[in-house]
This record gives C-alpha cells, structure tokens and sequence, in this order.
C-alpha cells in the first residue's frame, strides 16, 4: 500500500525546456543476428508525450535505448531539435544528451538514501545545491518525507516515482521511460500511472513511454507509434488507431476481434454474420472482415443472426460469450453487458454493430496469426 506521510501540497514540478526528438530511417541489428529495427522514422514533438507500442520484439525498447545513447543505431541519425545526437559521423555520450531514462525495474541504488538516489546525475551543480533540486524533486512525487530512508523501505509504486524524481531533476528536454508500471500490481498502476501523467504534464518535458499494452498506451499517449517485427506500422491518436486502423494487425492489437474470410461481391463481403460494405476494394477481391467482440447486440425474441450460447463467463460488467451461428466454422465470441440475458438461456440473436465491423484486403486464404489465435482462444475464457 502506498505511505501517506507525504508534503501537504506538492511542489509544481519544475518546467523543462522541451525538445522535440527525431528519428531518421534508423535501422539496427545485433552481431548475433536478425535485424530489430527496419528504416524508422518518427518524432516526438516538444511536450508531446508519445508512447511506443508493440508486442515483444518488436524493436520499442532498442529504439529508445538508442535516443537514450546506450545503444547505437546501424543506420541513420538521432536528432535533438535540429542537433544531431546520433549519426554515421556523430555519437554523443548519454549525458551530454539532455535525456533522462526511466528504467523498467527503476534501477534505484539500493546502499543509497531516497535523496542520494535522485541527486545522484546532479553532478553538474555544488553540494549544496544539488541538495536543494532533488528535494524539490522529491517534494514534486510527494515523497520528501523519506529523503533519508532507503529504497527497501518503499511500496513498488513509491520506487517508481522516486525513479522518476531522479530522471526530472536535472530537468532534462526529453524523458524516455521503458515499461515504467510494468511491475505494478493493477490496483496501483491506475494511481501511479495518473500521478506519472500529471508530473509530466507539470514539467512539459517531451517523454517518450514504451508499452506493450494498448490500453496504457490510449490513457497515456497524445499520440501512439505501433511498432512489429522492427516496423513502424501506424503513427496516430488513439481514436485515430481504434477507428481506423491501417490494417488487421493493428485492428487485433487495439481490441479482441472474430475474422470471417471472403470474396468482395457488388462492393460487400458476405459472411455468416451478413454482408458489408467493402470501400476501395474490386470485385473478387479476398477480403478479410474483422468483428471487434464488443460489436454485438443481443436479444432472446428477435434479431438479424440467431445464436446458440455455447459458453458463458462472468466477468463483472459483461459477460463473455461463445456462440455457434450458421455457416460459422468456428465459435465467435462476445462481450455483452450483463443483464441483457436471463439466465440459463441457450438460444439468442444478434445484431452486429456496424461501427464495429473492419474489413480489409489480404493476399491469400492462408490462415493469419490473429486467425490462428482466434481459433486457439475459442475454447478459453476472455
């Protein structure tokens, strides 16, 4: 549980000079082999706070370990506003860069005080001063009360926020935070990724934050960069990644999705749940249509799709569902909210949501992953 001896109020956290950090066709691989990062270019703005999405391997953490300078990119440049950082003729040592790191398991000292931790890059100023500027970082987390004590004595949440004490007191343009809530239990990360945001916001430092998870990436991010296989696939806002995703890779990582194959006919795909629209595609085109599980309507009396409830789960606000439809080959699966259906029912029908209902162009009928994992998951609880 968190402490509640902290400062009656909160400093304001101090304002950085907020730099906008740019990332020029950058590529890189290991001597062990396989390439992690494919001609990447992306900037986080001044003050913006980007976050960096992808599942494992997908190259975030080497790209932020090479703004951050602890890694160095095979091919192209690392700017800082219009200064280059990183680059075939430039490297700059980490603490020359004006960027402070977040480390994913905090990286506090541990034979260190509390206050020891956070001025510990303040190398630059005297004793004395030094001194003040991590008090005050410390007063900006809430956490000057225990400037004496060390990291041990500090709940997981308590920890991160020290380490991010000691990555703004230098006030640096660009913070980069590496999967900072990832040891988190859920109850806390809720509180401690809020009182994170807000920090950032008080500073105005640009931050660039790396996540596996979609939905932290929506609360945190002004803008989200998907990344797979070492690829930049889609750069956008949240909604713009939710309503318009770029492709069925993107569709499945922002939300669970049911896929139906198909031919385009007279501009639409039929499948069992019905026809639709299929914009900018020809005819006979193979057509992939992906149904996000919260695009469904259910009814006992009436509907378009009728449905025999094969499973049925609890899970507080909704209830998951798995359901056999006509000319369906495998279970489609459901989140409704609970209340809609009487217990023990077994025979239902669906509406489908349009606003729901993706559909995009694929090459072939060989089965994709999220296909695969559809029909891996259709037996399991959500």
């Amino acid at each position: 549980m968190e402490r509640k001896k902290q400062s009656a109020a909160r400093r304001t956290a101090g304002v950085s000079f907020a730099a906008r950090l740019s990332f020029n066709n950058i590529s890189h691989s290991y001597a062990s082999g396989g390439e992690t990062l494919r001609d990447v270019s992306l900037s986080a703005e001044p003050g913006e706070v980007l976050c960096l999405l992808g599942p494992s391997g997908s190259g975030k953490t080497t790209l932020l370990r090479i703004a951050a300078g602890i890694e160095a990119q095979r091919h192209g440049q690392v700017f800082l506003n219009e200064r280059e950082i990183a680059g075939p003729d430039v490297f700059l040592p980490p603490e020359k860069r004006s960027i402070g790191l977040v480390f994913q398991d905090f990286a506090l000292f541990p034979h260190l005080t509390i206050l020891d931790n956070v001025r510990f890059g303040l190398t630059a100023l005297s004793g004395g001063e030094a001194r003040d500027e991590a008090m005050n970082a410390l007063e900006r987390v809430g956490l000057d009360g225990y400037a004496e004590a060390y990291p041990h004595v500090l709940s997981g949440g308590e920890q991160q926020r020290v380490a991010l004490a000691r990555a703004l007191a230098p006030r640096p343009a660009v913070l980069l935070m590496d999967e900072p809530f990832s040891g988190l239990d859920s109850r806390l990360k809720d509180n401690v990724r809020a009182e994170t945001l807000a920090i950032l916001r008080q500073s105005r430092a640009t931050a660039v934050v790396v996540t596996h998870d979609a939905e932290e990436a929506m609360r945190m991010g002004d803008r989200i960069a998907l990344l797979k296989d070492g690829g930049l696939v889609q750069v956008g806002t949240a909604e713009e990644l939710y309503h318009r995703p770029a492709n069925l890779f993107v569709a499945g990582f922002f939300s669970e999705v049911n896929e139906f194959e198909g031919r385009v006919h007279a501009g639409a795909v039929e499948t069992p749940l019905g026809r639709f629209p299929a914009e900018g595609m020809e005819e006979g085109d193979l057509a992939t249509v992906a149904v996000r599980l919260s695009g469904f309507q259910v009814d006992q009396k009436g509907g378009a799709v009728p449905a025999r409830i094969i499973s049925r789960r609890f899970l507080g606000v909704v209830e998951f569902l798995e359901l056999a439809i006509p000319g369906a080959d495998h279970h489609v699966r459901a989140r409704v909210r609970c209340g809609h259906l009487e217990p023990g029912v077994r025979d239902i029908w669906l509406n489908v949501i349009p606003s729901d209902v993706l559909v995009f162009a694929r090459q072939s009928f060989e089965p994709s992953t999220f296909e695969q994992s559809t029909f891996e998951q259709s037996g399991e609880s959500a």
